[in-house]
């Protein structure tokens, strides 16, 4: 057969049932697929395949040996006894070679899929915090003017590499037809990449709910917080101190950080190293003094780094110099039974260090001495600077009004009820003049028959008994 055969009339060579010899050299045969129709054929005993990229590989003969049992030759090469011995052993190999290879194919396969369901998460997870930042309005601001414009923005937002084009590859049409079964409508993700737990979208918080291993829980030392509300992420930092206990280094990147006293909620974890926040979609990193009110408000926690840059003494003496006044300010303005209580919570943390490190030998307790000063070392007066946020400040102003609104009623009805009693009064001592005269009319005339009135009591009280 000449070897200018092309590969669409390989399928068609079992239809000749007196083959022997088929030589296929140098027809552009990359796959095994493409001539496995070719075992079926049981005359056929002499078969080439140089020349083609399928004798490159490395599973090129175990993988036709396995296949074409009725071999005598191969390539212009007999096919000898010792490799006839040997042939179990080959098919064997060819079979573990073959498994392995279609094992990496499906690992491989999986692997984009979880890869493209991960950025078409964070895409839709980011489309929706553009919305809620109400930061989309091109396209209804110019949808007359640029009608085919905002066609094609609206094309390229739903597009499944449009928001990370350097990981937009080409895909082979059995990963593309898969990623059309992908769920696109997914509004978070939580990911466990080595010692970082990285959580996307507010729905991610909930992650702190499950049950996470030990040992899950102790290898995560960074945390990344994205397109999470600041206000949110403040809700579950007591969760998030008790799940992880050795997370370190926190990451904040679009979490609408605006305000310097937004930092003071960071007071409550248990422990910081490194902090780093991401100028995109955090506002207070334009304010020049944001490093050092972070370095005061969370002295205790010794931090080492911040945005990657090393914490020296000069930067903490001059966060003390600018913000000292500050706490001192607020500690005087603050009410006694709030400095109290806040004395109060610096006592139970002390306790409960106290109870942690009894019985402990000295050694230990001199190696967690940083850690102790990290616990009971806040400063009273920088504890006086807190952080409210915005939806719990909107429920105390609403309990405020509803208490405000009880009590304007309350009043109302006293008003109402000693308005009332007083006008009862009036009218009372009006009456009672003649009320009195005719009390003493009644008692003369019943009185005035002695002996009637007698028999009269007596009858009253015979009745009574």
């Amino acid at each position: 057969m000449p070897s200018s055969i092309q590969g669409s009339s390989k399928r068609d060579v079992d239809n000749l049932p007196c083959l022997q010899r088929l030589f296929l050299s140098f027809n552009n045969i990359s796959t095994f697929e493409s001539v496995c129709c070719l075992a079926d054929s049981t005359s056929l005993s002499d078969i080439t395949f140089d020349g083609n990229p399928i004798a490159q590989e490395s599973w090129y003969k175990h993988t036709v040996l396995q296949n074409m049992m009725q071999l005598r030759q191969l390539d212009m090469k007999r096919i000898t006894v010792s490799e006839n011995s040997s042939q179990e052993e080959e098919r064997r190999m060819a079979s573990i070679v073959a498994k392995k290879e279609e094992e990496k194919k499906r690992e491989s396969h999986k692997q984009s899929l979880l890869k493209e369901k991960k950025r078409l998460t964070i895409n839709n997870v980011a489309r929706k915090w553009d919305l809620q930042q109400h930061r989309i309005t091109s396209i209804a601001i110019n949808q007359d003017r640029r009608d085919s414009d905002s066609q094609d923005h609206c094309q390229n937002d739903g597009s499944t590499v449009s928001t990370f084009p350097e990981e937009a590859g080409s895909l082979d049409s059995g990963l593309t037809s898969a990623l059309q079964g992908l769920s696109v409508t997914d509004t978070h993700l939580v990911e466990v990449d080595g010692d970082t737990l990285s959580l996307y979208g507010s729905g991610a918080l909930e992650c702190l709910d499950r049950n996470w291993s030990v040992q899950t829980a102790g290898m995560v030392t960074t945390v990344s917080f994205t397109f999470i509300e600041f206000d949110e992420i403040v809700q579950v930092l007591p969760k998030l101190k008790i799940k992880f206990p050795n997370s370190l280094h926190l990451k904040f990147k679009e979490t609408n950080l605006v305000m310097l006293q937004q930092f003071n909620a960071l007071a409550q974890l248990r422990r910081v190293d490194q902090l780093t926040i991401d100028p995109q979609g955090n506002p207070v990193v334009s304010f020049t003094l944001w490093k050092y009110y972070v370095l005061f408000r969370l002295s205790h926690f010794n931090m080492q780094k911040i945005n990657g840059t090393e914490v020296t003494q000069n930067d903490m003496i001059m966060a003390e110099r600018l913000f000292g006044i500050l706490a001192h300010v607020a500690s005087s303005e603050l009410p006694q039974y709030r400095l109290i209580s806040i004395l109060g919570d610096a006592r139970k943390k002390q306790f409960r260090y106290l109870l942690e490190t009894k019985g402990k030998k000295p050694g230990i307790v001199s190696e967690e001495n940083n850690d102790s000063k990290r616990l009971v070392g806040e400063n009273t007066n920088r504890a006086t600077l807190n952080y409210t946020t915005r939806d719990f400040y909107t429920e105390k102003l609403e309990e405020i009004k509803e208490k405000k609104k009880f009590c304007k009623m309350y009043i109302e009805d006293l008003v109402k009820e000693a308005t009332e009693i007083n006008m009862k009064n009036e009218a009372l001592q009006k009456l009672w003049p003649q009320m009195f005269i005719e009390l003493v009319r009644d008692a003369v005339i019943e009185i005035r028959n002695k002996n009637s009135y007698m028999k009269l009591c007596l009858q009253q009280i015979t009745d009574q008994k």
